[in-house]
């Protein structure tokens, strides 16, 4: 018997569609986002206390989240009691500080990743720990799942359909570090900076939607409809992998959403506004918002110069 923990919605995607693939006999430690990512792929689930959890199973396999202390918690009470620990990484970014609670540090026995990008970053960060490539789970159900979806809307030359995938940027730096703008941004101001520059897309905007992070408010970004006369929507109806489908291009900061939305063909942005730091996704295929903006700068001033 496997004890899974989760709350993030990352993790949780990952973990759920593991436990599902592989068919496994799991005791669930379930809270914030991941009950219900869990409750939709394996039905209605029933949700154990931790330490009964744990004290049941052989091992535990969990994610790790920064909105919680959950996983942190449920590595340190696994190591007292014995019981072997895996942690299955699902980004790229902040790997050491995940394990990392007001100075106190719990390592888990063992950590999995997705990807050899991870799987690098991870060795180079926990020289001495296992790291474990295990193909992503949540991946394949990603293409599995886009080969289903049916798309609502048809391509038009003219114009495009934009995806905007929000994250709480700063609520993250907030609970990190002590300061909403360690980054040098917050997520309304990158919403901001794509929503007053949208243009350099280069075509046309049929449709905005803007999808809040599944830990945020639904109306936390109602006030750009008011704020912009562009044709912005509430996103989140839908599935995420539905509403990637029926979009051009899809933007945000350095959100996993992005990444999914590499894995269906769309063109991604990272709209991280002039200051911040740069987007820490590694994937080359992502298009900085900045240099869209200095291109188009500089074939107007070419146009200019040529008038």
């Amino acid at each position: 018997m496997i004890a899974v923990i989760s709350h993030d919605a990352g993790g949780a995607e990952i973990l759920s569609s593991y436990v599902r693939q592989n068919g496994l006999d799991c005791l669930y430690v379930l809270d914030g986002p991941a009950r219900k990512i869990f409750d939709r792929k394996l039905g209605s689930i029933e949700v154990s206390p931790l330490e009964e959890a744990i004290r049941q199973s052989s091992s535990i396999l969990c994610g790790t989240s920064w909105q919680s202390d959950i996983e942190f918690n449920a590595i340190k009470l696994a190591r007292s009691l014995s019981k072997r620990s895996t942690a299955f990484l699902d980004h790229w970014v902040n790997y050491r500080d995940r394990f990392i609670r007001s100075g106190e540090t719990a390592l888990p026995d063992e950590i999995w990743v997705g990807d050899a990008m991870a799987e690098a970053m991870a060795k180079k960060t926990f020289p001495s720990l296992p790291v474990t490539l295990v193909d992503n789970p949540y991946v394949k159900d990603v293409r599995q799942e886009l080969s289903a979806i049916q798309t609502h809307r048809l391509s038009s030359p003219d114009s495009v359909s934009v995806l905007y995938v929000c994250e709480p940027v700063s609520e993250h730096a907030l609970k990190r570090h002590g300061d909403a703008h360690f980054w040098g941004y917050v997520e309304e101001e990158a919403l901001r900076y794509f929503l007053s520059n949208s243009s350099a897309l280069g075509k046309q905007i049929e449709r905005i939607l803007i999808r809040p992070h599944p830990s945020e408010r639904a109306d936390k970004y109602s006030w750009a409809q008011h704020e912009f006369e562009l044709p912005i929507e509430v996103a989140g109806a839908r599935t995420l992998l539905e509403e990637i489908a029926d979009s051009d291009f899809v933007v945000g900061c350095e959100s996993m959403a992005m990444v999914v939305a590499l894995l269906a063909g769309k063109r991604v942005v990272s709209c991280i506004p002039p200051g911040g730091r740069d987007c820490v996704l590694p994937h080359t295929e992502i298009i900085r918002f900045q240099d869209l903006l200095e291109a188009n700068a500089a074939v107007s001033t070419e146009q200019k110069v040529k008038s």
